[in-house]
């Protein structure tokens, strides 16, 4: 009977750790996708500044020709 008992708290306690196992390789998963998702975004971040400052230097020759047209 004691030997019974021991053998179900040892399965339950391999199942409990096949659970942490599993939230423990989610939790890695979790993390690099959330790493990849900052690179990303600094990455957009970075395009946008550049694109921002494209534009306002396209304005500002418009703006330009558009002076010149006017005189």
């Amino acid at each position: 009977m004691e030997q019974t008992a021991i053998c179900e708290a040892l399965q339950r306690i391999e199942a409990a750790l096949a659970r942490v196992e599993g939230a423990t390789r989610q939790a890695v998963d979790l993390r690099g996708r959330h790493e990849a998702l900052i690179e990303q975004h600094e990455a957009l971040a970075t395009r946008h500044v550049t694109l921002k400052a494209s534009v306002e230097q396209s304005l500002s020759r418009i703006d330009g020709l558009i002076g010149r047209a006017d005189k």
